[in-house]
């Protein structure tokens, strides 16, 4: 499935952005859908997901209570809406997809086939 991740830019700390991943010509329904980022100079790491049946959610620690992970199975995509953001949150945001990620590799990036192109969120101090 072809990923297009959406919705990042340049804000001020404290302020919010909203991202979002869309897959091209089908819906992410039957997907576990992730976020990733990674900072300049930094691994890959994850932030959040959001798994199928039940839409169990699952956060970084370092996001937890500023991120929110979604679903929004009309327009079939999944969004992140990011508040109260900080500098360190600066990096580039990967949206992450896969039909057979178990929970326990729902946060490594070896368990998602899928990957969309990134979308840089800086924010500035």
């Amino acid at each position: 499935v072809q990923l297009q991740a959406s919705g990042g830019g340049l804000v001020q700390a404290g302020d919010s952005l909203r991202l979002s991943c869309a897959a091209s010509g089908r819906s992410l329904s039957n997907y576990v859908v992730s976020w990733f980022r990674q900072a300049p100079g930094k691994e890959r790491e994850f932030v959040a997901a959001i798994r199928r049946s039940q839409g169990s959610t699952y956060y970084a620690d370092s996001v937890k209570g500023r991120f929110s992970i979604s679903r929004d199975n009309a327009k079939a995509t999944v969004s992140l809406q990011m508040n109260n953001l900080k500098p360190e949150d600066t990096a580039v945001y990967y949206c992450a997809a896969d039909m057979g990620t178990i929970p326990s590799s729902i946060r490594d990036i070896r368990g998602y086939d899928n990957w969309g192109q990134g979308t840089l969120v800086t924010v500035s101090s």
